[in-house]
């Protein structure tokens, strides 16, 4: 199993936050890869690179997200066979991305997002749960979930554990 994180627009493919889950993402016999897209700051430009990663993957993969890179995996796994999809606090329904509804063709889907991000609201995720039918996991914490990172790695092992069947 592979797992594809995607980054923020703001950090690096290799911030702490996707450090702590790649671990826990290793530790339990996954591959992991973090897409570099620090050179592109448009969210759709983002999903065709992702896309062209994972259109030659062989393995089944799960993606992984945050904010703009939630939209980014998320939108991605409307084209793809993802297993699983994690999204931690999604930029979704942002006016000025192409996309405003989302249907992934995958069945498993959470969502984690912090009571006080004051950049995306939360209630964007509540609506997106609601009409995707998903887990949502709202938590203490601000957008970049950095005060609640052991909550989140702990959310990320269960949902890995049962993506994975185990």
């Amino acid at each position: 199993m592979k797992i594809y994180f995607s980054h923020g627009k703001e950090s690096g493919p290799w911030g702490t936050k996707i450090k702590r889950l790649a671990t826990i993402a290793t530790e339990l016999g996954c591959d992991v890869d973090s897409i570099d897209y620090t050179d592109l700051m448009d969210p759709d430009l983002r999903v065709e690179r992702l896309l062209s990663v994972l259109n030659k993957e062989e393995d089944s993969f799960i993606l992984v997200g945050s904010s703009m890179g939630a939209y980014v995996s998320l939108v991605a796994s409307e084209s793809v066979d993802a297993k699983a999809v994690f999204l931690m606090a999604p930029a979704l329904y942002i006016p000025t991305y192409k996309k405003q509804q989302y249907r992934s063709n995958s069945k498993h889907i959470e969502i984690v997002h912090g009571w006080s991000d004051d950049i995306i609201p939360a209630e964007h995720s509540i609506k997106y749960a609601k009409d995707a039918d998903c887990t949502l996991h709202l938590i203490s914490g601000d957008h970049a979930l950095s005060g609640s990172l052991e909550v989140v790695a702990n959310l990320f092992e269960r949902f890995l554990r049962k993506a994975m069947g185990r």
